[in-house]
């Protein structure tokens, strides 16, 4: 079987940003402890009925995972180790922010067996990063970015564009600087307005405009012309590497493999039993560690994913990367050929547009269609409605 890709969440921040929809939540007094057992035992629960099984990936995301203590998240890699067979390249990335409460950990991560750190910048520019709600300043993220490269032997990080006001002079600028320390990745992110976070609430007010569709159009060719120079290359919309430095982790999501997901308000989707079935933990923190305390686990919804849905869920996920679709791999991992998936018309229209090129055997998105990726995909899949998950 493929690699299995683990993710465990950790719910806490010190404090929520204006654009984050994650579930993520702020506490006065972070209880790790608890938390951290009950992670461990929701791992061993899943474990046992998915059985062992190469792992390729564990990712500690969140909410701000470098709140940990290191020898929790040690203790959680060593349990992921004895219940699965990892690969001897194993992967395990660890998101942290640039605070020097979070800096002065990375030593204990990296001596717990993390070798990959993400680090959320989002910025170089200190009134960008007010604007953001972020916790640290420019220079304490150049701090941080040197001190990781120092620990970890893989490091990538996080930049916000499409920031409100923002030139493209001044994004050309700053992602210069940014790639002359990024080494091996980037992860580019164009600023959306998510439902139910405070930035939507301005953008209805008026009072956060974001850049037009053409400035913003605009920013993303630059950001890719920009990463070229560095010799960093998007292999995903958002996602820029250089060869064979991209996130194995979540190369398993866009290539629809199989993924575990464990703590508040994690979702998987795995074949348990020969059949795809969906996953998802309860979502609010205590309820959650309160389920596993009782139960073993904190799950919450679990379901068969049927053929349509399978297959517009690996359309959705595939087409985001620059490799596109393989075709054996889309009919292997979904029972349902890629052909057969697609609208002829739309795909035939969009081919003929440059939005699209199929050749039989891959389907992916050229850099027009990449810009009209959610349009295009709504009109693309055949007889099926995107999924919410």
């Amino acid at each position: 079987m493929d690699p299995l890709a683990l993710y465990i969440h950790w719910p806490f921040c010190l404090s929520k940003c204006p654009y984050c929809d994650f579930n993520s939540h702020v506490r006065e007094a972070i209880p790790r402890a608890r938390f951290a057992a009950a992670l461990r035992a929701e791992l061993a629960w899943e474990a046992a009925r998915i059985g062992r099984r190469p792992l390729g990936s564990i990712f500690f995301g969140g909410g701000t995972p470098s709140l940990m203590a290191p020898e929790h998240v040690a203790a959680l890699i060593a349990d992921a180790r004895r219940l699965f067979d990892p690969l001897p390249d194993l992967e395990i990335t660890l998101e942290a922010n640039p605070t020097s409460v979070e800096r002065a950990a990375l030593a204990g991560f990296r001596e717990a067996g993390v070798n990959r750190v993400s680090l959320g910048v989002q910025a170089l520019d200190d009134a960008a990063l007010a604007r953001l709600g972020r916790q640290h300043s420019a220079a304490e993220a150049r701090i941080a970015l040197e001190q990781a490269r120092g620990i970890f032997p893989r490091l990538s990080f996080d930049l916000i564009y499409a920031r409100p006001g923002q030139t493209l002079p001044g994004w050309r600028a700053e992602l210069a600087e940014a790639l002359a320390i990024a080494g091996e990745h980037l992860s580019l992110y164009q600023l959306t307005i998510e439902p139910g976070t405070v930035f939507e609430g301005e953008a209805r007010q008026g009072r956060l405009v974001l850049p037009e569709a053409e400035a913003q159009a605009a920013l993303y060719q630059a950001t890719a012309e920009e990463a070229a120079k560095f010799g960093l290359l998007a292999y995903e919309v958002s996602n820029y590497a250089r060869p064979g430095a991209a996130s194995r982790h979540n190369l398993a999501y866009w290539r629809y493999a199989d993924y575990a997901g464990i703590g508040p308000g994690a979702h998987g989707r795995l074949v348990l039993g020969g059949q795809r079935r969906a996953t998802r933990r309860h979502r609010a923190p205590e309820p959650w560690a309160a389920r596993v305390e009782r139960d073993g686990h904190g799950s919450t919804a679990e379901s068969a994913i049927d053929a349509a849905t399978a297959a517009m869920e690996a359309l959705l996920m595939g087409l985001r990367l620059t490799e596109g679709i393989d075709a054996a791999r889309f009919a292997a991992r979904t029972g349902v050929a890629l052909a057969e998936a697609l609208d002829p018309a739309i795909l035939e229209q969009a081919v003929a547009e440059d939005y699209l090129a199929w050749d039989g055997v891959t389907l992916r998105a050229l850099p027009a269609g990449m810009l009209r990726l959610d349009a295009l995909l709504a009109a693309l899949a055949r007889d099926a409605d995107r999924p919410s998950s």
